[in-house]
């Protein structure tokens, strides 16, 4: 959760965003990037039966300043999210999307049994074990209606994340 002020009234807004994805700003990786990165770079080799509402950073930031400008927004509680995408898909938008480049990314979908069996043996496999095969839907009508506010395609969002991941190993290597 994140909130912000609006600067008309000073009363407080609320943006709640989804899994953040998107260009990289510094060398931190958050838990969604780093599963991209992950993907990438072939350290997966099979995917869980996962997904999220994915959204861009830049559609973050840009859904912050509407509802710190909006006079409609004070009060308010705002989704940030795009739909929800399974995990298979963002390997099939990287491959799509990236070509040779995301050649490592995994095909296969790992058995949930599987996951829940490494779950007991790594702490972070542990912490999504209750969201196998789990989908779940959230509304943003709410911030589209008031404050206009649409989340880019989500093949734009994974490939750039992709490219900017890439060029980041590239630079620092």
């Amino acid at each position: 959760m994140i909130v912000s002020r609006v600067a008309s009234t000073d009363r407080l807004s609320v943006v709640n965003p989804g899994a953040i994805i998107g260009p990289l700003l510094g060398l931190h990786r958050s838990y969604s990037l780093q599963t991209i990165e992950r993907m990438l770079a072939g350290d997966m080799p099979a995917i869980p039966r996962l997904g999220f509402g994915f959204v861009d950073v830049r559609d973050v930031a840009d859904l912050h300043i509407r509802a710190m400008t909006s006079p409609e927004a004070a009060g308010g509680r705002f989704l940030g999210t795009g739909p929800f995408v399974w995990m298979t898909d963002i390997a099939a938008i990287l491959r799509a999307e990236l070509g040779a480049q995301a050649a490592r990314v995994p095909r296969r979908t790992a058995p949930n049994l599987l996951v829940r069996i490494m779950a007991r043996f790594d702490p972070s496999v542990g912490s999504v074990v209750g969201e196998l095969g789990r989908r779940t839907e959230y509304s943003t009508a709410k911030a589209e209606r008031l404050l206009g506010w649409r989340p880019r395609p989500i093949k734009e969002s994974v490939a750039d994340c992709a490219n900017s991941i890439i060029a980041s190993a590239a630079s620092s290597s």
